[in-house]
């Protein structure tokens, strides 16, 4: 009866200062929502980079030019030219690993490329004929460029899928020919549409030859990346290992602190990956516990103007016998349930902005899921209380210390 009593009781202080109850929620609401949309985006991002993985495939060794910390990026990120990974570095790999199921390498660049009147700039990647095998990726119209061909360094070109719709709208382009700085190409295929993988939309670049792109485009002899395709998940570590092992032999390096090369997995890059987006989660966690306790702030000082403006009610109330947890409870009560209302309108708020967020992100062509994780809705009931009870205490304290002569004299 108490508790009931208390309850309502509340609610018409409430209700009869609505705009200064709102003002004090709001600190809430924002740490609240805050809280439920980092959660949420952090469980998107996860989703979004297993995506990527999942699209390049899960069994893939990455082979980089360059020197690199331990838990660092190779030099050849930063755009710093390396010379050192070559052609026969990947085939010997490839000749050498008995785990390795398909290899190819890679050169990068951007040209013009001009079809009648449309001139328009894009990037482009020299590979080898084995490049559809490694990348788990499609021709939807014509064909890749075969072996003999990637050998002689032929002038032919496949087009990613917006290329393609960009520079013949309405025109089959296969046979067609195209000029770029370095001469004319003849179209002979086209890429299905693929979307954004590992942060790269292959749909946006156009592919040629690796002899070609070398020899021709780029006046080259190393390469910027090669991947090698490991037929089993389970090889990874031994074939990475190999990998070493055998690029240190060709390279005359004796000593693996001076690896002029970087071999890496793409569970690697998805376990560094994590580890940045939770560092972020926490850190934006960390702010929002601030609005949290900025919030906590602001109760506290609403319940002093509360019990300030009340004196003459406790005191009466105090007149007549009310014992002193009657009146720490009631005001207690009150400032739980102003910040129980301001939690429960920030997961709502949180939830409805994780749900457009996700909902845009999607229509932009990535995998984003929209989750909500149920601990992050618990936790924000329990912030919301322990924090109404943590700020409520001390001005319920002061209200139910009062004497019944000091509280109505006081008013």
């Amino acid at each position: 009866m108490d508790f009931i009593e208390n309850f309502n009781t509340a609610l018409r202080a409430l209700r009869v200062n609505k705009g200064r109850s709102f003002l004090t929620m709001l600190g809430i609401i924002i740490g609240i929502s805050s809280f439920i949309l980092v959660n949420s985006l952090g469980a998107g991002a996860q989703s979004l980079i297993l995506d990527q993985v999942r699209r390049i495939g899960s069994n893939l060794v990455a082979v980089l030019p360059g020197a690199s910390e331990e838990n660092g990026p190779p030099a050849g990120v930063f755009g710093i030219q390396i010379t050192t990974l070559k052609r026969e570095d990947i085939e010997v790999l490839a000749k050498n690993i008995p785990a390795v199921e398909a290899s190819t390498g890679y050169v990068q660049g951007a040209e013009i490329m001009t079809f009648e009147n449309e001139s328009r700039a894009y990037s482009y990647f020299g590979t080898m004929a084995t490049y559809p095998l490694v990348q788990n990726s499609s021709v939807e119209k014509g064909r890749f460029f075969s072996e003999e061909e990637e050998r002689s360094g032929a002038r032919v070109v496949v087009l990613g899928s917006e290329v393609a719709e960009e520079m013949f709208p309405n025109v089959d382009p296969i046979g067609k020919r195209v000029k770029l700085q370095t001469g004319s190409f003849r179209v002979i295929g086209v890429l299905k549409e693929r979307g954004a993988t590992a942060f790269q939309n292959f749909d946006t670049v156009f592919f040629v030859p690796l002899t070609t792109a070398q020899n021709q485009m780029l006046g080259i002899r190393y390469l910027n990346l090669a991947h090698l395709k490991i037929s089993d998940e389970s090889a990874l570590p031994a074939a990475m290992e190999q990998a070493r092992e055998i690029l240190r032999e060709r390279h005359k390096i004796s000593n693996p602190e001076a690896d002029d090369f970087r071999v890496s997995s793409t569970a690697e890059i998805l376990s560094l990956l994590t580890t940045v987006t939770n560092a972020l989660k926490f850190f934006l966690v960390g702010i929002a516990a601030m609005s949290l306790i900025v919030g906590g702030v602001g109760i506290m000082n609403i319940m002093y103007v509360s019990v300030s403006e009340r004196s003459y009610e406790v005191g009466l109330r105090k007149a007549v016998g009310a014992p002193y947890m009657r009146i720490l409870s009631q005001f207690l009560t009150e400032a739980i349930i102003v910040t129980l209302i301001g939690g429960i309108v920030g997961i709502l708020l949180g939830v409805l902005l994780s749900f457009l967020i996700a909902t845009v992100v999607t229509l932009l062509g990535f995998t984003w899921e929209f989750v909500v994780p149920v601990s992050s809705v618990v936790l924000s009931f329990v912030i919301s209380s322990a924090v109404g009870l943590f700020f409520g205490v001390y001005p319920a304290k002061k209200a139910a210390d009062m004497t019944p002569i000091e509280a109505l004299r006081s008013n």
